[in-house]
């Protein structure tokens, strides 16, 4: 199984763009996404941008990546670091 990510284009430098998510920033191919913008929400996979999101698409995902983040720290919290 692979995970996508959503983050936040940042900034643009030719082919290659600085994109954030949750505090985490990394460079990013925008070859196949020639029409990304600063501020733009995106999909990344094994360090290509893979789609431009639209701003309601943005908030679905994001709103899962919370809960599973929120998820974790409860496990965490409770002793369960696997999830088990």
């Amino acid at each position: 199984m692979c995970l996508a990510i959503p983050m936040t284009v940042k900034s643009i430098e030719g082919s290659r763009a600085l994109a954030e998510a949750y505090g985490v920033e990394k460079y990013v191919d925008i070859a196949m996404t020639p029409d990304v913008a600063i501020g733009d929400k995106v999909i990344i996979h094994a360090g290509f941008v893979i789609e431009k999101l639209d701003p309601e698409s943005a908030r679905e995902i994001e709103a899962a990546w919370d809960e599973y983040h929120r998820a974790m720290n409860d496990d965490a919290a409770a002793g369960r670091p696997d999830g088990a």
